[in-house]
C-alpha cells in the first residue's frame, strides 16, 4: 500500500503527530462519533460518544487500542478544549482509528464490554466545554423573533425593515464558568424573578484561531457543532441608578443560564448547518419553538466574520447563532415563563437532545452589598 501513496501522503503521515498506522488516518473519518465530557467515577472525563448511547472513556481506550504495536503512542488530551486545539494537528486520525476499532471489536456488545465503556443513563453527562474562553450569541437573528410581542402587522413592517436594512450582527457576551451548565444539570431560577424564559440555539465550536475570517470560508475555522441554551431573565433592572433600563448582564448572566450539551458533533459528520439545521424546544411535552436556517436575518458564517473582526476567536470559542420565535414573551398564546418543576426539552436535528429540569434558587442569606431585589418589588 506504502508503494501507491504519493510523496505527499508519506510526508503528511510521517509529520502528523495523531497519524498512526491505521486505515482511518489514510482514508478520512469512518464510523462516526460525537465528543463530550462526562463524570465517571466523580471524574470529569473526555468521552467519545457512540450511536447516542455509549460512553468510551478516551484515554482507556487509547491505551487498549496502543497495546497492538502497530499504533504508535499518542498522548490523549486532558479536556475537550485541548482536544479541539489538536484536532486538526493529527488528533483526529487517532480518533477516527479509536471509532472504527470501538465497532470493529464489538467494544459496546454487554457480552464484550471492557470497564472503560459506559452506558449514557450511567454517566452525569456535564458541559462538553470546560470552559469556553468567550461564549457569543447573536441577538434576534431570525424573522419570527423580530418584534414578537407586537400585532401581526407591526411584526411584519419590522421583518420586512430588518431585511432591508441588515446591517451588521449584534452579538453580545454570555458569561462561562457558573452560567454553563450539562445535560444532565438543572436550570435554577434566580431568586426573587418570575420571567425566566428559555431559547434554543445552534452553537458553533471554533476549531483554529480565527481573525477576520471571511464569511466564505469561516466554516472551515469551526470544529463543531453543539446545543446551546440561553436562558434569559426579562425582569430587568429596577428603576434608579444608571440611566438605561437595559441591563444584558441581568438578562443573560445568572448562574446556570447556559446549558449547553449534550455533546458536540465534529464538523464532518454534521453537514452544512445553513443547509440542514432545526432547531427545537418543547416545555413540558409542549412545542414551543422549531426553526430552520432560511428564518436567519445573519447566516451562521456572517457571524464568525463579525465577532472576528472584533476580536480573535480561539479554539474552544463559541457562536450561538440565536433564537427562533416562541420565547415566554410570545403574543400568541400570552407570556409564559419557567417556573419549578417543568422539564426543558432542546433538540438540534443531527446533535441529539437535552432534557433539562427547572429548580428555583433559595432565598438568599442575610448580607451586605447589592441585590438584584424581586421583580414585583418595581413592576
Amino acid at each position: 500500500m506504502i508503494r501507491n501513496l504519493s510523496t505527499a501522503v508519506l510526508l503528511l503521515l510521517l509529520v502528523l503527530p495523531g497519524a498512526g498506522n491505521g486505515q482511518a488516518a489514510m482514508t478520512g473519518p469512518g464510523e462516526p462519533f460525537k465528543l463530550g465530557t462526562f463524570r465517571i467515577n466523580g471524574v470529569p472525563t473526555v468521552g467519545m460518544v457512540m450511536h447516542d448511547q455509549h460512553i468510551i472513556e478516551l484515554e482507556a481506550a487509547n491505551a487498549a487500542l496502543e497495546v497492538d504495536p502497530n499504533y504508535p503512542h499518542i498522548p490523549m488530551p486532558d479536556d475537550l478544549i485541548e482536544l479541539i486545539g489538536r484536532y486538526e494537528y493529527g488528533l483526529k486520525y487517532r480518533l477516527y482509528e479509536l471509532a472504527d476499532w470501538a465497532v470493529d471489536e464489538g467494544i459496546m456488545s454487554p457480552l464484550n464490554r471492557p470497564p472503560f465503556v459506559h452506558d449514557r443513563e450511567n454517566v452525569h453527562v456535564m458541559a462538553p466545554l470546560q470552559y469556553p474562553g468567550k461564549i457569543l450569541n447573536a441577538a434576534v437573528n431570525f424573522l419570527s423573533h423580530v418584534n414578537e410581542g407586537g400585532t401581526p402587522e407591526e411584526r411584519a413592517a419590522e421583518q420586512r425593515r430588518r431585511l432591508e436594512e441588515r446591517g451588521v450582527p449584534y452579538l453580545f457576551l454570555k458569561p462561562g464558568r457558573g452560567a454553563i451548565i450539562g445535560a444532565d444539570d438543572t436550570v435554577l431560577i434566580p431568586w426573587g424573578r418570575t420571567m425566566t424564559d428559555w431559547e434554543v440555539e445552534l452553537g458553533a465550536v471554533m476549531g483554529r484561531p480565527a481573525k477576520y475570517v471571511d464569511a466564505t470560508n469561516a466554516q472551515d475555522y469551526v470544529f463543531g457543532y453543539v446545543i446551546s441554551l440561553d436562558i434569559s431573565d426579562r425582569g430587568g433592572r429596577p428603576p434608579g441608578g444608571n440611566a438605561t433600563r437595559s441591563d444584558w448582564f441581568v438578562g443573560k448572566g445568572h448562574d446556570t443560564f447556559a446549558p449547553m450539551g449534550p455533546w458536540i458533533v465534529p464538523k464532518e459528520f454534521y453537514g452544512d448547518p445553513m443547509a440542514t439545521l432545526r432547531q427545537t424546544l418543547s416545555v413540558n411535552g409542549e412545542r414551543i419553538q422549531d426553526a430552520q436556517a432560511g428564518d436567519m436575518i445573519h447566516s451562521l458564517w456572517e457571524l464568525i466574520e463579525y465577532a472576528s473582526s472584533v476580536i480573535t476567536l480561539y479554539p474552544g470559542d463559541v457562536i450561538n447563532n440565536g433564537t427562533s420565535g416562541g420565547t415566554g414573551g410570545r403574543r400568541d398564546s400570552g407570556q409564559s415563563f419557567l417556573r419549578p418543576g417543568e422539564v426543558i426539552e432542546a433538540s438540534i436535528d443531527g446533535i441529539g437532545s437535552m432534557t433539562i429540569e427547572v429548580d428555583a434558587e433559595p432565598e438568599p442569606p442575610g448580607g451586605t452589598g447589592a441585590r438584584l431585589p424581586p421583580v414585583e418589588s418595581y413592576r
